[in-house]
């Protein structure tokens, strides 16, 4: 916990920096300046929100991919290579859904902490899904950044697990067996709130390792949620008219920074 909170502080606010759709996807408009200009503009308002940290993903490179196309890592660390002056907060990354991706560009881009689904075997939309924890933290060795903070995100979204074990012995069999420096808890999809009692179980199973809301945290929610968790990592709540898609809304997001700061009373 001592080393949770001196990178994030007490019961931070991880906020979602949410970059358009990148070159090869799908939904890639053809306007990279675009995405870069996006980026800044809602990495601008998080800060001015007060966010403890700020994380890049590419949440609109959708379908989403298992081992990601080299253009997307590599436009993700041009945006963040282009807002690195800019930025003021610790900041991380995250490849949806590559572990070596994700490493990667945690390395080029000097990323303080990364998020992936490391461990576990699911169903999923984008098929069979097996985590890599092995193969991505020695990746992370040969690459010289052991100080990497590592998020594992236990309840996958957009995907069911495959093992008989419950969400506490997976969540304690990863800090165990796997490394994990922070365990995160999903609801079923972006956007979708966590199961309270799920996260609950989490914490008090693994009361000296933090514990996070990774989806669904919302205005409304986040007081009860921090209650139990160690902090949350928020996107859709602070978008213009609370959808995932569109920019960050400066007010949206003052506005739940204002109810964070009295809900840790500090």
């Amino acid at each position: 916990m001592k080393r949770f909170e001196a990178l994030f502080g007490y019961k931070p606010v991880i906020a979602m920096v949410h970059l358009k759709a990148l070159p090869g996807a799908p939904l890639y408009d053809g306007d990279l300046e675009g995405i870069v200009s996006a980026a800044r503009q809602d990495l601008l308002a998080l800060q001015q929100a007060g966010v403890d940290a700020v994380m890049f993903g590419n949440e609109n490179d959708r379908p989403y991919e298992l081992q990601v196309d080299p253009a997307s890592t590599a436009t993700m660390a041009y945006v963040i290579g282009r807002l690195k002056q800019e930025i003021r907060v610790p900041f991380g990354v995250d490849v949806l859904w590559d572990p070596m991706a994700t490493m990667a560009l945690a390395a080029a881009t000097g990323a303080r902490f990364v998020r992936e689904i490391f461990t576990g075997l699911y169903g999923s939309d984008m098929g069979l899904w097996q985590g890599r924890a092995a193969e991505a933290l020695r990746y992370q060795r040969r690459l010289g950044r052991d100080d990497l903070f590592l998020l594992y995100n236990v309840s996958a979204e957009f995907a069911s697990p495959l093992d008989s074990r419950s969400l506490v012995e997976r969540a304690k069999s990863a800090v165990f067996s796997s490394l994990a420096d922070a365990i995160l808890v999903s609801g079923p999809m972006t956007g979708e709130g966590v199961n309270l009692e799920h996260l609950r179980a989490v914490k008090e199973a693994l009361p000296q390792v933090p514990v996070l809301a990774n989806t669904g945290v919302r205005h409304e929610t986040v007081e009860e949620i921090l209650r139990v968790a160690d902090g949350v990592i928020v996107g859709t709540a602070l978008k213009e008219e609370g959808i995932t898609w569109n920019p960050v809304d400066p007010k949206r997001a003052r506005e739940f920074m204002e109810i964070v700061r009295r809900a840790r009373g500090r």
